[in-house]
């Protein structure tokens, strides 16, 4: 597939993707995903719908109560990509890292280099500085906008390893809210192409290095025309709420792309508890919520599944919905949880159902616009009711920046996602578990490689080895298996203080919140650790004992 004119000055992104026979098959097979060639996804995410749904329409909103019209987030990110190419050079094609919580600056500053023809690098807020660092020597972003009270982990990076940086919140006359009030309100988007990169999306990888999923103005876009269209489909009445960080597409798509492509509002929340968060909803009148079955089973666990009696559609996505939970809040709420699966990879949700085509022990079938299949061990497509690994066709795909896992990912035009699936004789898809040592936490995607490092770092540790291990509430937590070092105490207060130290190194959501403490991991006769073994060990834990025959 011939990529078309770049309006890119800096061709960084160009330069990294992945090898064309490297790509995945891309299908643009419904009228909805075939796009012009020259497209910006800001001019369709909210100069279109201003002018369409109307400039006074709340856009954004806070549970504090801050409110955002259409035609104040369309100024304000014109402000900014004014601040932006006037103030600190930015051209087409160039990379700004965004580090902060879900607030409307956050929106605005991602739309406005959007606008610009630059390229957003969004991250998650918990990091540390070795991660961002990580990622800055990735992206060679040319400015960081970042929340102010999420200056210190970009702070910590020496000046001479890292780009301008530009805080929001604040009350210096150098934060941009101040800039950008210096700014007119008007800006001319760059006529970016349809192919051109628009999105770097960082990914938890396996080895702990990170990845970075490259998306196309055009596939933002996509995913409202296939999950968001077919499947959910909003109206412009609905008020939206996610849990998830901008920075995971899940709440990308969400909170941004899915409520301002179709006229809708959205809740932003910065942090909130489930029941909180929920609570808030129900008085913000959010008709439609999308968040990850943890926060499900804690609403079912403090009895106030009712809150969501309320709304008018559930997503849930990031992680594997149990079918007991699905029952659960149909029986105390009435509502039927739409289940998704989808990859930072493909940017959003490519099987899913909803309405009459919804059942509980299944996720469902290929959005509109995707097909899947499931491939046996020597890839080819297994047959009905085998399980194998799920891969998936659409209009988006897997292109990863500069990166060799790219070919582990791709598979004879096929996105391998790296998860266990079977399929029935109705089309189904069914969930049955990951096929790789991605541990998912609460919805968080976390690597075990990466835990391992930061584990092996603690002073009182040998060697360690991280698994997942289930749990009713959170899915499945971060379990460390830890060899300690003559003279250290196995005790509750070495299990705290390497919990602790964890923290200090990697985000925060990663540590191992389960610690045991051996004398020595399996191995096999190679020497290489067998982490099979310590997963059979948590699941015979699990297992229900086995009443003795009379």
């Amino acid at each position: 597939m011939l990529l078309t004119p770049s309006a890119h000055q800096d061709s960084f992104t160009r330069d990294n993707l992945p090898p064309e026979d490297q790509w995945p098959t891309l299908e643009f097979t419904i009228p909805d995903v075939q796009y012009p060639d020259r497209l910006n996804a800001a001019t369709a995410l909210i100069d279109q719908p201003s002018e369409r749904f109307g400039a006074d329409r709340t856009a954004l909103s806070t549970p504090a109560g801050e409110t955002w019209t259409y035609g104040q987030l369309r100024d304000r990110a014109n402000q900014i990509a004014r601040v932006l190419t006037e103030d600190y050079g930015l051209v087409p094609g160039n990379r700004v890292m965004l580090r902060g919580p879900n607030n409307p600056w956050h929106v605005a500053a991602w739309l406005a280099v959007l606008k610009a023809g630059g390229v957003v690098v969004d991250t998650m807020p918990l990091l540390r500085s070795t991660e961002v660092l990580a990622l800055i020597e990735r992206t060679k972003p040319s400015a960081i906008i970042a929340d102010h009270r999420f200056l210190e982990s970009v702070e910590e990076v020496s000046e001479e390893k890292r780009p301008p940086v530009i805080s929001y919140g604040s009350t210096s006359a150098a934060d941009l809210v101040a800039q950008a009030a210096q700014k007119t309100m008007d800006f001319t988007n760059v006529e970016t192409a349809a192919d051109d990169v628009a999105l770097l999306g960082p990914t938890s990888g396996t080895t702990g290095a990170p990845k970075l999923t490259m998306h196309f103005h055009r596939d933002i876009l996509a995913n409202a025309d296939t999950f968001a269209r077919h499947i959910v489909k909003p109206t412009a009445d609905d008020v939206w709420a996610c849990s998830a960080p901008l920075a995971f597409t899940f709440g990308l798509g969400c909170s941004v792309v899915f409520p301002l492509y179709f006229g809708g509002a959205v809740l932003l929340f910065e942090k909130s508890s489930p029941v909180a968060m929920a609570e808030q909803a129900a008085q913000a009148g959010v008709t439609i919520l999308a968040t990850a079955p943890t926060a499900y089973r804690a609403l079912l666990k403090e009895g106030r599944s009712d809150l969501l009696s309320r709304l008018r559609i559930a997503i849930s996505a990031g992680e594997h919905l149990p079918e007991a939970v699905w029952e659960s809040v149909k029986k105390t709420s009435g509502l039927e949880i739409i289940d998704g699966i989808g990859a930072t990879e493909m940017l959003h949700v490519f099987i899913s159902a909803s309405g009459d085509q919804v059942r509980s022990d299944a996720v469902g079938k290929p959005v509109p616009g995707y097909r899947a299949t499931v491939l046996d061990e020597d890839g080819n497509e297994a047959p009905v009711g085998t399980v194998g690994r799920l891969a998936v066709i659409g209009p988006t795909g897997c292109r990863y920046l500069n990166d060799s896992r790219q070919t582990v990912y791709v598979e004879n035009g096929w996105n391998v996602t790296g998860d266990a699936f079977s399929r029935d004789e109705e089309g189904y898809f069914i969930y049955q578990a990951r096929t790789d040592n991605m541990i998912v936490s609460s919805g968080y995607n976390i690597g075990a490689p990466e835990v391992e490092a930061a584990i092996d770092l603690h002073p009182a540790v040998v060697e360690n080895a991280v698994v997942g291990r289930p749990d009713p509430d959170r899915g499945t937590v971060v379990c460390a298996f830890v060899v300690l070092s003559d003279g250290s105490e196995a005790d509750e207060r070495t299990r705290k203080d390497i919990q602790d130290f964890v923290k200090q190194r990697i985000a925060p959501y990663k540590y191992p919140r389960d610690i045991r403490f051996i004398d020595e991991l399996p191995r096999n006769l190679s020497g290489k650790l067998q982490h099979f073994k310590l997963r059979q060990q948590l699941a015979a834990e699990q297992a229900p004992e086995k009443t003795p025959a009379a």
